[in-house]
């Protein structure tokens, strides 16, 4: 059973209730949060970051779970209800604080924006030039005869170029009557585009974690399943990405799991501390290609056809 993190003190005792309760359902599931996440259709960090209160938990992922686990949903909506109003209101009352200080601090700091100029009084005498009279025509002109000479140099540079390239690409007015005209190299057709979130699509996902590629949750199906004592074990295929793996529940620490499709393709995994446990990813064109495996600690095995 999984081992949960203490929950915050300063937690609203109605979001704790809710947490608590969504605890007590996975474990008397027997599912580990990979399992929970697979079934509901959320990702397993989202999971963990729900049951660790470390974010409130969407009312569709409430839903899903009391579903996946038998569990009243009408209960339990009630319940997420209440603690989504004090989550909420937490929420506010901490936006209130963080503007309150950064407003203080503004306060504290007049000079932060350099010092303030005053403004001139009305009626007062405006800042005399200090060049001499004659001055400014003198080099407003100069100025204007230097423009007027970069002006011709750039447009005659420019010419000069247009001209040369013009030379160049024509071949200075001289073609060859033997000359075959070149044919356009063939485009490369695009890769296809995977869905959004999904990060690897065929060879690329070979070797790869089906979670954290995407390819799990509503995206996958189990294939084909054989129980093995207690131990259930899947072979899990996602055509979106074009891999499968597999996925054994209701383990035991030790227990080795194995997925294998065509000549030599073959990812394995030993289950640790959580009872649901998945293999990477093997590349196959369809479901009926791969096949899971199970090995318990007592050194039973079992595969599915």
């Amino acid at each position: 059973m999984p081992r949960w993190k203490a929950l915050p003190g300063e937690l609203d005792p109605r979001v704790t209730e809710l947490v608590g309760q969504l605890r007590l359902l996975v474990d008397r599931s027997g599912l580990g949060v990979a399992a929970v996440a697979d079934r509901t259709g959320y990702s397993r960090t989202s999971w963990e970051r729900y049951l660790n209160a470390g974010l409130l938990a969407p009312k569709g992922a409430v839903v899903a779970l009391a579903e996946v686990t038998g569990a009243n949903p009408v209960h339990l909506a009630t319940m997420w209800e209440l603690a989504e109003r004090a989550w909420s209101r937490s929420e506010t009352r901490h936006d209130t604080t963080m503007e309150a200080i950064r407003i203080s601090r503004a306060r504290a700091v007049p000079g932060e924006f350099g010092p303030v100029v005053p403004a001139p009084a009305a009626g007062a005498p405006e800042p005399q030039d200090a060049r001499p009279p004659g001055a400014g025509r003198g080099e407003g002109s100069a100025r204007r005869k230097r423009r007027l000479t970069m002006f011709v140099a750039g447009v005659v540079g420019t010419l000069a170029v247009v001209a040369a390239t013009v030379w160049l690409t024509d071949g200075g007015g001289k073609k060859d009557p033997g000359a075959t005209p070149k044919t356009p190299a063939a485009s490369v057709s695009p890769r296809p585009v995977l869905p959004p979130g999904v990060k690897c699509g065929g060879v690329s996902c070979a070797g790869k974690d089906p979670e954290k590629m995407g390819c799990g949750g509503r995206l996958a199906t189990t294939a084909t399943s054989v129980t093995v004592g207690t131990t259930l074990v899947e072979v899990r295929y996602s055509k979106t990405c074009g891999a499968a793996w597999a996925r054994v529940a209701r383990a035991a620490a030790g227990d080795r799991v194995e997925v294998s499709a065509g000549a030599g393709a073959k990812r394995t995994a030993v289950v640790g501390t959580d009872v649901d446990t998945y293999t990477p990813m093997v590349v196959v064109k369809g479901a009926g290609d791969a096949k899971a495996c199970v090995t318990l600690g007592s050194g039973r095995a079992g595969c599915t056809a």
